[in-house]
């Protein structure tokens, strides 16, 4: 947790809903591989596993399916979605749109203990790699770069960020084991953290974009070249992210 005396970057904690408890228990469901894609699962029998009534299930599930996480079967059920290579562009548009100015902004706005919280999450990075443990350095990956997103104080982006980052998660798996390691990735995050100790917010914002451009680009070779196959990457991510090529930032 990232604590400061600004009263913005610590506005009051409501209480989670029966509804955002029911978001999380899917979401983590998701991120531990017991939600697949594809496979249909029951609106019932998810409130009965949860041991909530269908209601707060359903408005749960429907605005997963609003950012495209899960899709409703009508009197069926619902299924997890694996993104699409346009979808895939448009998420990572939406990132770099969002957490490039958070890095820049969290550079100037980092105290003492906020480098403290940054540095643990991400020397748990580094001894998830030498574990070989997938999964807990996914959990801080997206730890450190909420963290971020918290430091740049809209409480909004996080909860978008944290979204986008489950609708690509099994894709983002695949492209740890196929394209790149563990370690690729941790090293990805040093300039970051450098740039933020530093105070130097042009090259967090930097640092920040080179990252996600790679990882950006990676999910969307690893849809074009599965079930999309015959799908340009450079031409899709040319016509959704920004900014084009030869255009400044």
């Amino acid at each position: 947790m990232i604590h400061s005396t600004d009263d913005a970057r610590n506005p009051p904690v409501r209480p989670p809903t029966l509804t955002d408890r029911t978001i999380e228990a899917v979401r983590e469901g998701i991120r531990a591989g017991t939600l697949v894609p594809g496979k249909l699962y029951s609106v019932y029998r998810l409130a009965d596993e949860l041991g909530v009534s269908r209601s707060p299930v359903r408005d749960a599930l429907l605005r997963l399916a609003e950012t495209g996480v899960v899709a409703f079967e009508r009197n069926r059920g619902f299924r997890v979605v694996l993104p699409g290579a346009r979808e895939l562009t448009e998420i990572i548009a939406v990132r770099l749109a969002l957490e490039v100015p958070a890095a820049e902004r969290a550079a100037v706005r980092a105290q003492e203990s906020d480098h403290a919280a940054l540095q643990a999450e991400y020397e748990a990075m580094q001894s998830s790699v030498a574990a070989g443990d997938e999964t807990a350095f996914l959990l801080h990956d997206q730890r450190l770069h909420a963290l971020l997103l918290e430091l740049a104080g809209n409480a909004h982006a996080t909860r978008i960020i944290e979204n986008l980052r489950d609708a690509t998660r099994l894709v983002g798996t695949s492209t740890i084991r196929r394209s790149r390691s563990l370690e690729d990735v941790y090293l990805e995050h040093r300039p970051i953290l450098d740039a933020i100790s530093g105070g130097d917010a042009p090259a967090a914002g930097a640092a920040m974009r080179r990252h996600l451009e790679s990882t950006g680009r990676l999910l969307l070779r690893e849809a074009a070249g599965g079930s999309e196959a015959g799908t340009d990457p450079d031409a899709l991510w040319d016509e959704l992210v920004w900014p084009p090529p030869g255009v400044s930032a």
